[in-house]
């Protein structure tokens, strides 16, 4: 098969049940970047390049000698397209708020994951609807027939791999507890943006989206939750979707000394639950560990070691290292006492 022409669009292949597939799609309405959104079942019918790590959705684009290129990974794709197409950028241009953009974005992909996954899996009700439709989106010729035993070895696949975000038993309750938390971080900041940092949104408002899309609009029982308690942030999910329309303003974004006081729960609630998990994912990717022990929110927390969580600590220091010495001192009053400021104190000595 001969590899298909775009017309010098950009491709994405995905499914509505991927979060990350949510979450760009939303960036290129955003920021009206001309797209081809490849549905999954639609793969075969396309002589596409193989990604180096199968995850959604896949971009392909022209690559160095002209051939597309399958590219995956959300936060960098979206710093590839900022470069790619100018004008109504999501990375602010102040480096001290593209540093919180950073740190955000980051907790909305490595840690809400855990959420996302954790309530479709572990719950029976959610699993089950889970089942039902992950199959059905990626196919909606096949017959039933087709359909009910992929349903129930896709169901029990990723109920068997709970265990790779963290999800058990002992780790439960802080998962779910730090959803509310969130839940209701976001209903009281909302009400200043209506966009995390400001008045124009950023990466980090399409990374919590992308997550949310289907914490509090597809699997149950998050979604009862959310709309018992938020629907305000139910409806913000909504209107995430397509800010096609949306007027981009130049000051639309916080001024660092200005920050409202609703931004610092949610910075706070980084530093209490996602800090620790890196902190102690690396240390047992250093040291070899087969197991990840640690204590977050008080409570015991026990999952396997999670290489790539490994790397997105490291690329959060590169980001702090990158800072220049204002820009650093401002994050650091900004941070201090969130517990955030724990990633960064040995390259904080280092500089002082």
């Amino acid at each position: 098969m001969k590899q298909p022409d775009f017309d010098g669009q950009i491709a994405l292949k995905g499914s509505p049940g991927s979060p990350y597939t949510r979450k760009m799609l939303a960036v290129l309405r955003y920021r009206r970047i001309p797209y081809r959104y490849l549905q999954t079942q639609i793969h075969a019918q396309y002589d596409l390049p193989a990604a180096k790590v199968a995850l959604q959705p896949t971009f392909y684009w022209p690559g160095k000698n002209g051939e597309l290129e399958a590219v995956v990974d959300s936060t960098p794709i979206i710093r590839e397209l900022e470069a790619m197409y100018p004008g109504r950028a999501i990375v602010p241009s102040d480096p001290v708020m593209a540093f919180l953009d950073d740190l955000i974005e980051d907790y909305a992909d490595e840690w809400l994951t855990k959420a996302m996954f954790h309530y479709r899996w572990h719950f029976d009700e959610d699993a089950t609807q889970g089942g039902l439709m992950l199959p059905r989106w990626g196919s909606v010729t096949k017959q039933e027939a087709q359909i009910s035993p992929m349903s129930d070895s896709i169901r029990d696949r990723q109920v068997n791999r709970l265990y790779v975000v963290g999800s058990n038993d002992t780790t439960a309750p802080v998962i779910e507890a730090s959803y509310l938390r969130l839940l209701d971080i976001l209903d009281a900041h909302i009400r200043n943006g209506p966009y995390v940092l400001g008045s124009r949104p950023s990466a980090c408002d399409f990374g919590l989206y992308g997550q949310l899309t289907q914490l509090t609009h597809f699997d149950p029982t998050p979604m009862a939750i959310c709309l018992e308690s938020t629907p305000q942030v139910f409806a913000w999910v909504d209107v995430i979707a397509d800010l096609s329309g949306e007027f981009a303003a130049e000051d639309g974004w916080f001024a660092r000394d200005a920050l409202p006081e609703t931004l610092f729960p949610l910075l706070h609630e980084i530093g209490r639950v996602y800090v620790p998990a890196l902190l102690a994912n690396s240390a047992a990717i250093e040291t070899g560990a087969d197991t990840v022990q640690t204590t977050i929110d008080g409570q015991e927390w026990t999952q396997s070691p999670y290489p790539y969580q490994a790397r997105c600590l490291t690329w959060l220091r590169q980001a702090y290292a990158r800072l220049d010495e204002e820009d650093r001192r401002d994050v650091d009053s900004i941070i201090d006492g969130t517990g955030v400021e724990r990633l960064f104190v040995k390259q904080a000595q280092s500089t002082s």
